[in-house]
């Protein structure tokens, strides 16, 4: 049987780790994982709260594209409709109702707290029904009944506690 001792297992392990990170780096190193943006640059984003963005939205432009912008400099009344929306496209990505539109997020995130809540709820039951012991018997109706009747009996606290609520003479509360 092979026994292996807590320090020869952590440096087998930690051995193990170094390589696996070596040999990933080096394979990291030969791709490119991610394309780095130049936050100095004017970026562009759709936002209500800056309605005009540093850049255009559409920068490389096809020929229909420059052609559509050429028509631009002359009289607009000449442009169509859709003319007139492709261009607005080339500037930018949304329109303020597309921006401000709700999303249906909401619906997911009351799922996940339903879900959750159920989830403790039968946590919970289980725990009643197979984790805690049974209730004792002084929480019982008649128990408590039992309880007072004995302390009225005995005239416990007569001055300004429990017994001086209660009527002696006519048995029953003041």
């Amino acid at each position: 049987m092979l026994h292996l001792t807590a320090g020869r297992v952590g440096s087998l392990l930690g051995r193990r780790a170094t390589a696996t990170f070596t040999t990933s780096s080096a394979r990291m190193a030969s791709h490119d994982v991610a394309e780095t943006v130049d936050m100095s640059q004017p970026l562009y984003w759709d936002r209500v709260d800056i309605p005009l963005p540093d850049k255009p939205y559409k920068t490389a432009l096809t020929a229909t594209d420059k052609s559509l912008k050429q028509k631009e400099k002359g009289p607009w009344n000449q442009l169509s409709k859709e003319e007139k929306i492709a261009l607005y496209r080339l500037t930018f990505c949304q329109t303020f109702p597309e921006m401000t539109q709700p999303s249906d997020e909401w619906k997911t995130v009351l799922g996940g707290v339903f879900i959750f809540l159920g989830f403790t709820g039968l946590v919970v039951w289980w725990q009643k029904v197979y984790v805690y012991p049974p209730r004792p018997r002084t929480f019982d109706d008649d128990w408590q009944a039992k309880q007072v009747k004995r302390m009225l009996d005995m005239r416990i606290n007569p001055v300004q506690g429990f017994s001086s609520k209660w009527d002696y003479e006519k048995g029953q509360w003041k």
